[in-house]
């Protein structure tokens, strides 16, 4: 057998260092956006009456249970889908955009803002480095797979920011405009290519195909129809299907929503399954393969007691993802009010954000079984994300 000596030379190094630094070769984080200023009072969202300062999280993976190790003040909300987090691939940096903000002219209320906040997550503690504005009402944001790019949906505005990027340095270059600002503009994902990215309208039921070229991105006019109001939005890291949760009317009447998978290699891009999950599914995450899809569906946990259509908690809902075909794999009961799921890169953990209760919960997850695990308090976490690989 012949025995490549740099190659080993390499892997040596390599178990040296892990060994070493044992979050040298297994590193992973993720970023929780919290809301202080959002509550639900039976039902009603409503600005609490003590107003606790946004914040970010900066949580440890690979310990267990996993653990907060750092924090800083920024803006943020609940309000918009919970892809309001995008971690750089080098886990250097996190944007986080905040689509709301209290009314200077009445503390009882909050009113659309379009602040994006770049975060060196790095430092020790955690330091917002620029922030920048992008369009009211500032909701998903997504980095582009070079890094040269990232996109800001701006649901109260009807329109996607655009800025080019270099390491945490963010220029403005444009927006794209879909003409009328009750088109919701909701999340955006990149296709692992770089060369397209989607973009949810829960306001008209679209989801808008944008052409990205170097650092030109331009509105193809190719509109895919998935559900009722298509909101959360995860593109497999594989590249053929993105999946998109579809709110339905209401924020929930006790229908059972939908998921729809788009086949993002056809010429155009089509809605090519639809799959009934429950009411209201809102925080999704492919995992890190594009082997399973976590789910939260809210099933009438927002809702006030006395509705007919409330539940006393939400559903964690895991599919397998095989072929472009969902199919369901396991679930287990959350909080009231979940928002952002997030995967560690193994698959074996999941965390869904509950606003409720105010706390991330935790499962291990055995690719059959869902398995609570642990939670880490948290004031409102709204929005969750991790380095895409």
């Amino acid at each position: 057998m012949l025995v490549n000596a740099p190659r080993v030379c390499a892997l040596m190094l390599a178990v040296s260092l892990a060994s070493l630094f044992p979050g040298f070769a297994r590193a992973q984080i993720a970023v929780s956006a919290n809301d202080g200023k959002s509550s639900l009072n039976d039902g009603k969202p409503e600005v609490p009456a003590t107003v606790a300062p946004d914040n970010v999280f900066v949580i440890d993976l690979n310990q267990t249970p996993p653990k907060v190790i750092g924090e800083v003040q920024v803006p943020t909300s609940a309000v918009g889908p919970p892809m309001s987090v995008a971690v750089s691939r080098d886990e250097s940096f996190a944007l986080v955009t905040g689509a709301m903000k209290i009314d200077p002219a009445d503390p009882k209320k909050a009113v659309p803002d379009n602040k994006l906040s770049v975060i060196d997550i790095k430092a020790k503690p955690p330091a917002v480095v620029a922030t920048h504005e992008a369009g009211a009402g500032a909701s998903g944001v997504a980095i582009s797979p070079a890094g040269n790019l990232v996109l800001v949906a701006n649901r109260a505005e009807g329109t996607v920011s655009v800025f080019k990027a270099e390491g945490k340095t963010l220029t403005p270059a444009g927006k794209i405009d879909f003409g009328a600002p009750a088109s919701g503009p909701s999340a955006v994902a990149f296709t692992p290519d770089g060369k397209m990215a989607l973009v949810t309208r829960d306001g008209d039921h679209k989801v808008s195909v944008l052409s990205v070229d170097g650092d030109k991105v331009e509105y193809t006019k190719r509109d895919v129809g998935a559900g009722l109001r298509p909101y959360g939005l995860s593109m497999s890291p594989k590249g053929d299907v993105a999946i998109v949760a579809d709110l339905g009317l209401n924020n929930g009447n006790g229908d059972t929503d939908t998921v729809s998978v788009i086949d993002v290699k056809a010429k155009p891009p089509r809605t090519i399954d639809t799959v009934s999950v429950g009411p209201t599914p809102e925080g999704m995450k492919l995992s890190p393969d594009g082997q399973y899809l976590a789910l939260a569906v809210m099933n009438g946990s927002n809702k006030a007691k006395a509705s007919p259509i409330y539940n006393d908690g939400g559903i964690l809902k895991v599919f397998s993802l095989k072929d472009k075909k969902l199919t369901p794999v396991a679930e287990a009961g959350v909080g009231h009010w979940c928002q952002g799921v997030a995967f560690s890169k193994d698959n074996k953990k999941i965390l869904v954000q509950c606003m409720v209760e105010n706390e991330i919960q935790v499962f291990d997850f055995d690719g059959k079984a869902l398995k609570r695990s642990g939670a880490i308090k948290a004031t409102g976490p709204a929005g969750i994300g991790v380095a895409e690989r």
